[in-house]
This record gives structure tokens, C-alpha cells and sequence, in this order.
């Protein structure tokens, strides 16, 4: 088994071997490059991705403006949600911010996993209450909180992604503008 990936999927939920044997066997190695969409508003391409090196950021369009809703680096999952749970299109697109090596999984063989084996299916469980929960804290902070100490916050949580993200999508993903971000930064 890959370590990014047993150490991603035991951090969120004890899981023994032969449930990441199993998850293993259902994976397969891919690479994009920089700008590529793994997946796109509209379409249903049935996968989802375990970043192995890299970083990824979901955004929707909204009256042709990007907004950020999310980054995953290295150890992240990413995935349509509409896909996964509602077997719709997606509504969400996702982008390699980088050069991204990945292991694919079909969602089919994930929902099947899911049902078949009670640690996976817990895990799952508990990677979506955590996004839940940021998600949660993230619209509270952007609905209360001044810009510079959304910022921080945002800073204190994802490190490395104020490291390697671009400006303008962090300030998207902040709901202000890169020209506050810009500043914001430059008084730290």
C-alpha cells in the first residue's frame, strides 16, 4: 500500500491491512499536469483521487467569477460529492494547482467498498464530518470574522497551502479581494 495514502486514510480512522488491501486493489496511478481538471461541472466522470504529491482546489463559477471552495495537498482525497452521494453531475470543478501525481478509484468501486467493509465504510464517514465541520467553520468565520483574522485563521489551519496556492485563490476561498489579501500579508 502507497504510505501517503495508509497514512492518510489512518489518521481520520483506524484501518487495518486487510481493509487497505482492499482499497488498494481499486487504485491506479495517474499524473496531470498543472491547470488539469479532474472534475468539471457537468459531467459525472465517476472517479475520485488520492493526492500523492500535489495540490488541488475545488471552485465553482458564479456569474463568471471563480470562488474557491476548498484546497487538498499531499495525503488529501478529492471527488465530486454530487457524484459520489447523489449520482448526479458534478456542480464543482477541481483543478491541479500543480503537477499532480494521484491513485484513482472508481466511485462505483468506492460506494462498493463503503457497503462491503465497516472500517472503510467509517472512515468515509468521518473524512465527510471533518470536511463538514470545516466547511461549518469556514461560512462562520467568513460570515463574522474581519477580514485579516479570517486570514490568520485560514493561515494557522492550511500552512502549506498559503505557501504554494496563488493569491487570488485564496482570497477567493477568503471571500476578499487579492488586493486586501495582498496587504493583509503585508503587514504580518
Amino acid at each position: 500500500m502507497i504510505p501517503t495514502i495508509v497514512a492518510t486514510v489512518r489518521k481520520a480512522w483506524p484501518v487495518g491491512e486487510e481493509a487497505l488491501d482492499r482499497l488498494a486493489a481499486c487504485l491506479r496511478p495517474c499524473a496531470f499536469p498543472k491547470r488539469h481538471l479532474l472534475v468539471s461541472e457537468g459531467r459525472a466522470d465517476g472517479l475520485a483521487y488520492f493526492v500523492e504529491k500535489g495540490m488541488t482546489r475545488s471552485y465553482w463559477i458564479v456569474d463568471g467569477q471563480e470562488i474557491t471552495t476548498s484546497f487538498s495537498i499531499d495525503g488529501g482525497i478529492v471527488f465530486s460529492m454530487d457524484e459520489l452521494y447523489y449520482s448526479r453531475q458534478s456542480e464543482e470543478y477541481v483543478e491541479a494547482v500543480e503537477p499532480l501525481e494521484a491513485y484513482a478509484i472508481t466511485l462505483d468501486d468506492l460506494r462498493r467498498l463503503f457497503a462491503e467493509n465497516l472500517e472503510l465504510a467509517n472512515w468515509g464517514r468521518v473524512i465527510h464530518q471533518n470536511e463538514y465541520r470545516r466547511l461549518h467553520r469556514s461560512h462562520k468565520e467568513r460570515l463574522t470574522l474581519p477580514a485579516r483574522e479570517r486570514y490568520e485563521a485560514f493561515a494557522r489551519q492550511f500552512p502549506e497551502v498559503c505557501r504554494r496556492a496563488r493569491l487570488g485563490d485564496i482570497a477567493s476561498y477568503l471571500g476578499i479581494t487579492p488586493s486586501t489579501l495582498s496587504r493583509i500579508r503585508g503587514c504580518r
